[in-house]
């Protein structure tokens, strides 16, 4: 299957007119998106920095589950954000938003009705489509977060990591434009973190703007927690600090190694 490469002219010009990247790179191939702005991180200034690979060979998600594919057939992306002031216990939020900005340019540029699973999984039709994963590059007072979007655009059924996966393809996008999407994600993420920001990091609107697009809420689920422990119930809500409420208990993203809703 041929694959089109991502217009890295295109995107530089659509980030710019956004007047919130610093700048936007594209690279052939590498490790790990995400590991190379942790590591860049180190450079004070470097803030709002967008890293995009046609393709990587050491990508992960949550507790180092690997996510690699085909070159081109994904987006694998990530941004680097220094969140100026915030309380550190709200900073579990940042992937959060991340999530409804995915969710939100997959709808307007493919019209698939894309869903989240909490935390940050983006599904369609119960099938993963995207994951997410945010690691604190810098620690302090204006905390450096490195937020990876790996999404599987024209993988085909052989293709797929694992069988609970999707693409885009599969699901009825014949043409995906990754350049598109790319573009659209970015657009989504500024316009919500640059509210977020404006509002002194208040949760209200993001929280509703979250539990609007979360399919997660009113099923049933079983969480998986370290030690074997096993935690079943109702998925009532989000708490202020992004945590899962199963009945009346808060669990947050870090603890539960797998999660089932409708099980």
């Amino acid at each position: 299957m041929e694959r089109s490469p991502l217009d890295a002219d295109l995107l530089a010009r659509n980030a710019a007119e956004l007047g919130f990247f610093s700048g936007v790179e594209v690279v052939e191939s590498t490790g790990s998106t995400n590991a190379d702005l942790v590591a860049r991180a180190a450079d004070p200034q470097a803030d709002r920095l967008v890293l995009i690979a046609e393709s990587q060979d050491r990508g992960r998600g949550r507790h180092d589950r690997q996510w690699v594919g085909p070159p081109r057939a994904q987006i694998s992306m990530s941004v680097l954000v220094r969140v100026r002031g915030i309380d550190p216990a709200t900073l579990g939020w940042l992937p959060l938003l991340t999530g409804v900005a995915v969710v939100d340019a997959v709808r307007s540029t493919t019209g698939v009705k894309a869903v989240l699973k909490w935390p940050n999984d983006v599904l369609i039709e119960g099938r993963k489509l995207a994951g997410i994963l945010a690691e604190i590059a810098a620690a302090g007072t204006d905390p450096a977060v490195v937020v990876g979007v790996g999404l599987n655009v024209s993988l085909t059924e052989a293709e797929l990591p694992v069988p609970h996966a999707t693409s885009l393809l599969l699901s009825g996008v014949e043409h995906p434009d990754r350049t598109a999407l790319v573009s659209a994600i970015l657009r989504e993420f500024a316009g919500r973190f640059a509210d977020w920001e404006a509002a002194g990091w208040d949760t209200a609107e993001l929280s509703a703007a979250y539990r609007d697009r979360c399919s997660t809420l009113g099923t049933e689920v079983r969480a998986e927690l370290p030690g074997g422990q096993v935690l079943t119930g109702i998925a009532t809500g989000i708490d202020p600090h992004g945590r899962l409420l199963v009945g009346d208990r808060a669990v947050s993203a870090g603890d539960v190694t797998h999660l089932r809703a409708d099980y």
